[in-house]
């Protein structure tokens, strides 16, 4: 059995919020439930993990990337836990594990330089032995990602558009070479004219550079474009996985059938949805459930099985998985 490059193990993290300050109630929300699947390492490959806002993609990218703990199930990478990567070899795991974050304002420290961020990688993973080194390389990884160095050095960060600063986290990228990217949506705050070429140097990493990424995002156009499997998440359950042409092409779970149905299509004469009801819809509190399928409440097709016990993921096909009764007895 081939090792895998990251594996979730039954993942789950539920958050306390309220109580002291005066306030005596407390109340709990899971944000990710039994959440399992893995990444391979015998090749590179981009993983999409999709799903509206809430869904608990973030909260599953922070716990790979080691900035929470989950509170149940297992995180490994390479075989071996996380939380004993981080013990006892924290910067080989940052080494290989680099994030890239949705917000390109609020991740550079506005008192510095732009070159301070690339100088901090280049220094604290010894990426350079003399100074001339170090500004070779640098100069190197700008042009590679088609940035201009003499626009960019001795700028700070608020000079430099939205499009320029998530580019620029795309040449730290490329000079530390890691093994796993996370992107949380790194594309929703930058010009859609600009996506395109900072979706393109990314998977340039994989077929390049042999680096592999889970893309967090709720946009399954950005997911058709990039990703080479699909994760459909729904109120923090995997209901669907597969690969991206079979997932997008034909939804078998009912929740990914209504994420596709959501695409926008790509023609002013067609009339994308009919006018909504706006009164007629209900809170997003309302259409979570306490026990059952975590679609149940929305979906068409649920049975009264759907609403007393949760459907386990199967895997019905070669490649394809699903969380749903309709399938429960598909050969």
């Amino acid at each position: 059995m081939s090792q895998s490059l990251v594996e979730l193990k039954n993942v789950s993290k539920v958050f306390r919020i309220g109580g002291g300050l005066g306030l005596t109630s407390r109340r709990t929300i899971k944000a990710v439930d039994s959440v399992s699947f893995t990444i391979p390492s015998d090749k590179a490959t981009i993983t999409a993990l999709v799903g509206e806002s809430g869904s608990g993609k973030t909260t599953i990218a922070k716990i790979i990337l080691g900035l929470i703990e989950p509170t149940s199930g297992e995180v490994l990478y390479k075989s071996r836990r996380i939380s004993d990567w981080l013990k006892k070899n924290r910067m080989g795991y940052l080494r290989e594990v680099q994030p890239i974050f949705q917000d390109p304002y609020s991740v550079y420290n506005p008192f510095y330089r732009i070159e301070r961020e690339l100088e901090k990688v280049i220094k604290k993973f010894k990426l350079a032995s003399s100074k001339a080194e170090k500004r070779e390389i640098m100069l190197k990884a700008l042009k590679d990602i088609g940035l201009r160095p003499e626009d960019l050095l001795g700028r700070y960060p608020h000079q430099l558009s939205g499009g320029e600063r998530q580019r620029f986290m795309l040449t730290r990228i490329l000079l530390m070479k890691p093994r796993l990217i996370v992107a949380d949506e790194p594309v929703s705050m930058i010009d859609v004219s600009l996506r395109s070429i900072f979706l393109d140097h990314l998977t340039s990493f994989e077929d390049k550079l042999g680096i592999s990424c889970l893309y967090i995002t709720h946009d399954l156009n950005v997911a058709s474009y990039v990703a080479d499997s699909i994760l459909v998440l729904c109120h923090g359950t995997v209901v669907e996985e597969g690969p991206k042409d079979a997932v997008i092409g034909d939804p078998l779970h009912p929740y990914s059938k209504l994420l596709v149905s959501s695409i926008a299509i790509p023609d002013p004469k067609r009339r994308w949805k009919e006018k909504t009801d706006l009164t007629s819809i209900e809170s997003f509190e309302n259409l979570k459930v306490g026990e059952g399928c975590v679609f149940s409440a929305r979906c068409p097709y649920a049975r009264e099985v759907c609403k007393q016990k949760a459907p386990p993921l199967v895997q019905i096909r070669s490649e394809r998985k699903i969380a749903c009764f309709l399938y429960s007895n598909f050969k």
